[in-house]
């Protein structure tokens, strides 16, 4: 039977699930204090729960069995006690076999099918292509743009555990596995309070110095190594973005002085890296002339790691160690070349900046902002709405005014003046690259983009010119609709235009996924981003501006996740394909770029999926009868989740019998989870993030799929199946958006929820949620002609079955105290703390649940 297998298979078997297995059972026998026996019992409650689930029995009833049954529990209190330590063996069951997964990850990258960089070169097989190729890679860049999003909370101290675990299982210590599995046992996963922003920073900022640096230097000496261009020097083709401390929308938590901060830590952090790798160097540079200026440099560096007063340019970096490459190729044989050349690229990467640190705000602010201007200067008593289209536009691109801070009461608008005043202080500090970008979400006319354009002349006017790039967020529908015309008419007026020519005739321009979803579903969100990428990279074209789209993509194929290099690969010849820029956050965050093999897998994958489209545009082009279905399924799709939404019981639902309004219990985030707090629950107040993972928990994923059943079904009943067969077949990035769902629905376990068929609230809207499930995984695999979900996938496939596997007990006991939460138990208060902890196991176990 083995050798039937796929190699790739064998080798998860071998490297990863057998391995699971034998250092699980070395875990659960290990004799922590209070929880001895627990670990020896949670094979059979699995067992338990796997069999009663498929009997069709609730969560309340299997754990009131298993007591009864296989233990001597009896009281409620010593339930509960039981419930909690079964949670924090899941937890860190959940953290081995991350750790497992990712030791054999060299391994199994061996087997797998993907192309790599060195692969498109040689097929490269013409000189034509060569040509594409070597200009591609001249100009071209990715950057990947860490957030702070509500899905990650390993503290440092965890984080190190996990990446001592990944290098002993891969060297398979098993002393030494044995000594970090107690360590891991007996130290805390959770987060005694909730993160402040500069918590989340410096989170994220551990990566930037323990993976990151090395590993963005060692993916840039892979392409020079490879690419047949002797004179490559593009340091732009691998950039970091970062969010943490700039991203203020919703979050009255980030104020102008934690931006500060954070652009400070992020400087000081990089100096840091600098420092150590200069100190290495000044070791081996013990030539005459040449010491000096190192151990110069040295000092220099050290001054500026731990007082954020002290700083140096890039050129005070840069300059010395060139005048050191000259003298070495000059006077002593080209002797450590290589060591100090790797030290140049870095600086060239990361200059004095380490990460481009974005600011963001909602268009709202912006426009409470500028009314009260107009009303300070006397330009309206009220309301903007006094004002004509044209005379509001003429006064923000013609006025002067003289705008500080100090003139306002408002929090949020003074705080809006504070961190646009601010910018040049950060970019006199870390470079211009330190903070260059203002992205204003819920963009959806041209004042969102005048609005900042108005402020930035305002606030900055001894500046002179705007060094920042103002970037549009369109992530509603009706934004996305509208965005076309909206850059257009943006580059009718001359002062903008103007400004657009100053910042390299580049417009960004970023669209979200995750709202996006929210608004319209999954097919229609992801197909109207598509168009509306087509449609603005026609615009700039017009207009002589390269189009860069920036995505804000979350980690489940509901937020825009899912198999990334497919999904950028399968872009067509019309979208703009300058540059692949994308949101991380939480989980992926760990598991697509938490080692160094996996940052420079994931980022050369990004970069393949660019040089795909340039090489073979042709490929993914969609004709116009294909464009013509596409636009049908959506439709149809949009209308099903948009009765959905409508449904009078879907909030209710959610509220009820989800674990939504426990999100913003947790101490994962510090971000709350609605944009605001006063009145009845609104879909529109809600964030993407706990409404997505609201229902990952339930084990329902449904804006990951919802639609695409009885879209998909229509088709059929018309006898059109072959049609969606070849459009399966032809169109890549449909392909792509069916994979993606089949991944959200192998992530659904709705036996899980099956009590609610009979709850009499409840049991109509759990059912139409079911049906839609039936419907759609039964279509999915009616046109994609496999018998079962993920069948191309297959080692993702066992993946997931694992680590649903392991959640299982977890996933009970949540819906269990959800039970008695409903049922008024005495000990409700108990109940929601076990809710609360229950998500932080499912959320790292789905690996891109939020």
């Amino acid at each position: 039977m083995t050798m039937n297998k796929p190699r790739r298979i064998q080798a998860f078997e071998k490297s990863v699930k057998n391995k699971f297995y034998v250092y699980n059972s070395l875990f659960l026998n290990l004799p922590f204090q209070k929880i001895s026996n627990i670990g020896m019992l949670i094979p059979l409650l699995l067992h338990v729960c796997r069999n009663d689930l498929e009997s069709g029995k609730a969560p309340l009833e299997i754990l009131n069995s298993f007591f009864s049954d296989h233990t001597k529990i009896q009281s409620e209190r010593e339930k509960i006690d039981f419930m909690f330590r079964v949670i924090q063996y899941v937890e860190r069951q959940v953290v081995l076999y991350d750790s497992v997964e990712d030791s054999a990850f060299a391994q199994l990258r061996t087997h797998g099918n993907e192309l790599s960089l060195k692969d498109y070169i040689h097929l490269s097989d013409n000189k034509r292509k060569r040509g594409v190729l070597s200009d591609k890679l001249d100009t071209f860049s990715i950057r990947i743009v860490f957030t702070a999003h509500p899905t990650q909370f390993y503290s440092p101290s965890v984080l190190d555990i996990i990446d001592n675990l990944r290098t002993l299982i891969a060297a398979n210590n098993i002393n030494e596995i044995d000594l970090a599995l107690q360590q891991l046992g007996m130290t805390s996963l959770i987060n005694a309070r909730k993160p402040t922003p500069c918590d989340e920073a410096k989170n994220i900022i551990y990566f930037l110095k323990s993976v990151y640096y090395d590993a963005v230097g060692e993916m840039y000496s892979y392409i020079k190594r490879n690419v047949q261009n002797s004179v490559f020097d593009n340091p732009e083709i691998i950039q970091l973005g970062f969010w943490p401390g700039g991203d203020r929308d919703g979050n009255p938590f980030v104020t102008s002085e934690i931006t500060m901060a954070v652009a400070d830590e992020l400087r000081m952090t990089l100096m840091g890296c600098y420092y150590r790798e200069i100190e290495g160097l000044e070791r081996k540079l013990t030539f005459r002339g040449v010491d000096d200026i190192i151990t110069t440099l040295k000092t220099c560096v050290h001054d500026t790691m731990f007082d954020p007063t002290k700083t140096l340019t890039f050129e005070d970096i840069i300059t010395p160690l060139y005048t050191i490459r000259d003298a070495l190729v000059s006077t002593f044989n080209g002797l450590y070349l290589e060591d100090l050349d790797k030290l140049i690229d870095r600086v060239k990467l990361f200059r004095t900046h380490f990460a481009i640190l974005d600011i963001r705000q909602n268009h709202a602010v912006h426009k409470q902002a500028i009314q009260e201007i107009l009303k300070q200067k006397n330009r309206i008593e009220e309301s903007l709405d006094e004002l004509e289209k044209n005379e509001l536009i003429s006064i923000l691109v013609h006025e002067n005014f003289l705008v500080e801070a100090d003139q306002f009461q408002d929090k949020i608008v003074k705080d809006t003046v504070q961190i646009i005043s601010q910018i040049a202080a950060i970019q006199m500090k870390n470079g211009e690259k330190g903070c260059n970008r203002y992205i204003i979400s819920n963009s959806e006319d041209i004042f969102s983009v005048l609005f900042v354009h108005g402020l930035f002349r305002w606030c900055c006017r001894d500046s002179g010119k705007i060094a920042v790039d103002i970037v549009p967020l369109f992530e509603s529908m009706e934004g996305m609709v509208h965005a076309g015309t909206i850059m257009q008419e943006l580059f009718d007026i001359p002062e903008y235009r103007s400004h657009v020519s100053q910042r390299r005739n580049r417009q960004t321009m970023m669209l979200g996924f995750s709202d996006g979803t929210k608004d319209g579903g999954y097919l229609q969100a992801n197909w109207s981003i598509f168009k509306t990428k087509e449609h603005l990279s026609a615009v700039c074209d017009h207009n002589n501006v390269k189009a860069i789209f920036f995505d804000g993509r979350g980690g489940p194929p509901a937020r825009g996740g899912g198999k990334t290099h497919r999904f950028y690969a399968s872009q067509s010849q019309k979208i703009s394909n300058h540059a692949i820029q994308l949101t991380i956050q939480g989980q992926t965050i760990t598991s697509h770029y938490g080692s160094k093999a996996h940052f420079m897998h994931n980022c050369e994958q990004l970069l393949t999926a660019g040089l795909s489209n340039s090489l073979y545009e042709q490929r993914n082009a969609i004709s116009n009868q294909s464009r013509q279905t596409l636009d049908t399924l959506a439709r149809l799709s949009f209308e099903k989740y948009t009765a959905l939404k409508n449904h009078k019981m879907f909030i209710p639902y959610l509220e009820n019998k989800s674990t939504l309004k426990y999100y913003g219990e947790t101490n994962i985030g510090s971000r709350p989870t609605r944009r605001t707090s006063k009145g009845k629950l609104e879909l529109k107040d809600l964030r993407a993030i706990p409404f997505v993972g609201s229902w990952s928990q339930l084990k329902q994923n449904v804006p990951g799929y919802f639609g695409i059943g009885t879209s998909l079904k229509a088709f059929v009943d018309d006898g059109r199946l072959n049609e969606l067969r070849q459009l399966f077949k032809d169109v890549p990035f449909f392909k792509a958006l069916i994979f993606n769902s089949m991944m959200s629905l192998s992530k659904c376990n709705f036996a899980l929820t099956g009590y609610i068929a009979e709850d009499p609230n409840y049991k109509e809207f759990w059912t139409l949620l079911f049906n839609e499930y039936t419907l759609s995984k039964q279509m999915v695999l009616l046109i994609s002609d496999q018998s079962t979900l993920m069948e191309e996938e297959p080692v993702s496939k066992r993946s997931i079955e694992i680590r649903e596997q392991i959640v299982l007990p977890l996933l009970i006991i949540q819906q269990y105290a959800l039970q008695m939460i409903e049922q008024k138990s005495g000990y409700s208060g108990d109940y929601e703390k076990i809710v609360r902890r229950s998500l932080y196991g499912n959320i790292n176990a789905s690996r891109n649940s939020a």
